[in-house]
């Protein structure tokens, strides 16, 4: 019996976030709206999720700070 799963963090798109400067690269840019959410697959499709967070990114460094 062959059966394929997964276990791995998927990040989504939520749009626009608010204008921020970043601590690491220190510029100022709109940030991007994440959520955040580690999940288990089972032949492609999602059966469990959890550690849900919603993030906002910086566009040009990436780092990341929990909203």
């Amino acid at each position: 019996m062959l059966f394929i799963f997964g276990l791995g963090t998927k990040q989504q798109r939520l749009g626009a976030g608010t204008v921020r400067t970043c601590p690491r690269c220190n510029n100022t840019t709109q940030w991007e709206r994440i959520r955040e959410f580690k999940q288990f697959t089972l032949f492609f499709v999602p059966l469990a999720r959890w550690n849900r967070r919603r993030l906002e990114r910086c566009s040009i460094c990436s780092a990341a700070i929990e909203v």
